[in-house]
């Protein structure tokens, strides 16, 4: 096993599930000790980490909130001596045209996808200079870079993603502090297993409903995956990663190729 981030911390929000418990456990099994983040009982998950040795911790923040982003920020300087690596993964989604957009669903989105990105990094950042190193990895999308009928919020957020990271990666230049984002296409994750069931609802062959999803914008036909996105991770906090910086790194089976 590789201990490559031993006497590391690292902070995924959104790391109960999904894409997010897929790099949580690339960074433990690398020597990483851990903070996840998520709601509800977390101790399966824990305890699915902490099978690689390192010291594991949970905070239910709900990132929408910036007080709570605080006393998550608060928690690991005090129970891990601060955060090392910070990947800003939390995310939601909701699909309607811009006229038909709920506003409570705007502002939600936005707090959780953008504004979150923002409070969890400008927290982080100081004790990362005073350390003298630092990762922050920012879990962007393809939306970040091309548009999608129906989510003008999602995609709205995940472009200011991209925008943030390269001013933080402008910022960090001189020191040993980076800052990138990751853009994934499809990824089998719950929000895109639902848009497969709105097919299968409609009669489509469940095999079926899953190529038409990846034909329409994927051309590899198939799905990203949690710990291909971990291994990215990996890299960008490798020294091989340092002067990757402010980077928009597509990982999402040749989707913005065409």
């Amino acid at each position: 096993m590789t201990t490559a981030l031993s006497g590391k911390t690292a902070l995924v929000t959104g790391s109960t599930s999904g894409i997010g418990l897929g790099i949580a456990l690339s960074l433990a099994k690398a020597g990483a000790n851990l903070i996840l983040n998520g709601f509800g009982d977390a101790s399966a998950v824990i305890a699915e980490v902490k099978q690689f040795g390192g010291q594991v911790g949970h905070h239910p923040a709900d990132v929408s909130d910036p007080a709570q982003i605080a006393d998550m920020l608060a928690y690991a300087e005090r129970e891990f001596g601060g955060v090392d690596i910070l990947v800003n993964n939390a995310g939601i989604q909701h699909v309607a045209a811009v006229e038909n957009f709920p506003v409570e669903r705007w502002d939600s989105i936005i707090a959780i996808n953008l504004s979150s990105v923002f409070h969890a990094t400008r927290l982080s950042l100081p004790g990362m200079r005073a350390k003298g190193w630092g990762r922050i990895v920012n879990i962007a999308s393809v939306h970040g870079q091309v548009g999608s009928v129906g989510k003008a919020a999602y995609v709205a957020a995940k472009h200011g993603v991209i925008g943030l990271t390269k001013v933080v990666g402008l910022e960090t230049a001189t020191s040993n502090v980076t800052c990138n984002a990751i853009c994934p296409g499809w990824v089998l994750t719950p929000l895109v297993q639902k848009q497969i069931d709105d097919r299968i609802a409609t009669g489509v062959d469940p095999q079926q409903a899953q190529h038409d999803l990846l034909a329409e914008k994927q051309p590899s036909l198939e799905f990203v995956t949690p710990p291909q996105l971990g291994e990215l991770v990996l890299f960008l906090c490798s020294e091989a990663g340092s002067q990757v910086r402010g980077a928009a790194w597509n990982i999402d089976g040749g989707w913005l190729a065409q």
